[in-house]
């Protein structure tokens, strides 16, 4: 059964909590990290990506760019922008995007629990970027953005949800991206319980977002576990930041495709391939796919309409049932040649919130000679795969809104 716990959280004081948060290190270049950063002193961007901060050149995994995180941190500490709370808290977060709130449980979760997955995975992660948030873990001793978790709903968590909103938010601001904020601190000692008896009913948590982090907060609580003779277990370092949403709270949203050439084909050639598996029609309009099986694809200033033919749609495995699969499958391995689209060099990824034109701006340009348009990946099929011990393929999941960082920091 999963381990959720309350913490001491490190806080911006209320009337800094807009200022402070800022959007993922991981969904910002450097320049836009730089840019956004411009005018802020005490954008949590100092701390999350330091670089922008130091000169531009500067290779981003040198120890330099992690002893300016714990610098900037430290400033945030020294200046009082960021606060301790007075005891171990949980805390509610809820984001409102577009009209749609999402509601989850700030606390800590097991190390233990992601080495046993008790907390489940379902993307593969890549050592140097396991690496880089591990250093920035060493060396700034704290977890200072969220891990996306995720649960099957469960009825008394969610009537807690409603009984702590019914209070007013210590928090409340809305960001320049339109994203409403709020923050409810949990301190009733009874409710307190509540939570985390009820969390401990639950059979697992799923990382939603936050690969990387998770798996480098695991790796630096066993270094410190090892490292201490002492140890005991219920050390800070057992324990890592995370928000757990359930299921139903969350929207997914598409994660389409951008490739540079047709692999030696010339338009004609290409269209023809994909009639071996898809039904192809033109489309007078963007193509934002309606159902699974469906695909937008943009070429040459036309739009077209992809339906995958029934027969490579009935496959029971929960992975290559994924429309990333099929398209990944039937096009761009066997068609386009890409055989493995986390290195090759080909192909790109564009977040659905970035919207279909910017499909059209990548291939218009000349950049890319081909777009798909993806159907979002439910959560369902994402908890499927984790279940199963299986892994999804690359980039098959867009979570919006984001969860900001700064406006809780874990310190061990």
């Amino acid at each position: 059964m999963a381990v959720f716990k309350p913490f001491q959280a490190y806080r911006p004081k209320p009337e800094l909590a807009a200022e402070v948060a800022s959007k993922p290190y991981d969904v910002l270049s450097s320049e836009e990290a730089y840019q956004e950063a411009q005018g802020h002193p005490y954008s949590f961007l100092h701390v999350g990506k330091p670089e922008i901060d130091l000169p531009r050149d500067i290779d981003l995994y040198d120890e330099r760019v992690y002893l300016k995180a714990k610098e900037n941190l430290d400033k945030l500490l020294k200046e009082r922008v960021l606060v301790p709370d007075d005891g171990r808290y949980f805390y509610l977060y809820s984001l409102t995007m577009d009209g749609r709130t999402q509601d989850g449980f700030v606390g800590v979760a097991s190390v233990e629990d992601y080495w046993n997955d008790v907390i489940k995975k379902h993307e593969k992660t890549r050592k140097d970027k396991e690496e880089d948030r591990a250093n920035h873990i060493r060396y700034t001793r704290s977890h200072s953005g969220p891990i996306f978790l995720t649960f099957r709903d469960e009825p008394n968590l969610l009537n807690i949800i409603k009984q702590i909103k019914a209070n007013k938010p210590e928090d409340d601001f809305i960001a320049a991206d339109g994203v409403r904020h709020q923050v409810w601190v949990v301190k009733d000692a009874t409710l307190i319980s509540k939570i985390e008896e009820q969390f401990a009913k639950i059979p697992n948590l799923y990382v939603a977002d936050g690969h990387h982090r998770s798996a480098a907060a695991a790796i630096v609580g066993r270094e410190m576990k090892e490292a201490n003779p002492n140890h005991l277990g219920d050390e800070e370092y057992n324990y890592f930041l995370a928000v757990a949403f359930p299921a139903s709270h969350l929207r997914i949203l598409d994660y389409n495709r951008v490739v540079k050439d047709l692999n030696g084909l010339n338009e004609s050639q290409f269209l023809e391939k994909l009639r071996d598996n898809f039904t192809l029609e033109k489309s007078s309009s963007q193509v934002k796919p309606s159902h699974k099986g469906q695909f937008g694809m943009y070429l040459n200033h036309q739009w077209y309409k992809l339906d995958a033919k029934p027969e490579i749609l009935d496959v029971p495995d929960p992975v290559e049932k994924l429309d990333v699969s099929i398209l990944q499958k039937y096009v761009l391995s066997r068609i386009l040649g890409i055989e493995d689209p986390r290195t090759d060099k080909r192909i790109d990824f564009v977040g659905g919130i970035r919207g279909l034109g910017e499909l059209e701006k990548r291939v218009n340009s000349g950049e890319m000679a081909v777009a798909f348009s993806m159907y979002p990946t439910s959560i369902d099929e994402l908890l499927a795969i984790a279940d199963a011990g299986k892994i999804m393929p690359p980039k098959s999941t867009w979570f919006e809104p984001k969860l900001r960082d700064g406006l809780f920091v874990h310190f061990f």
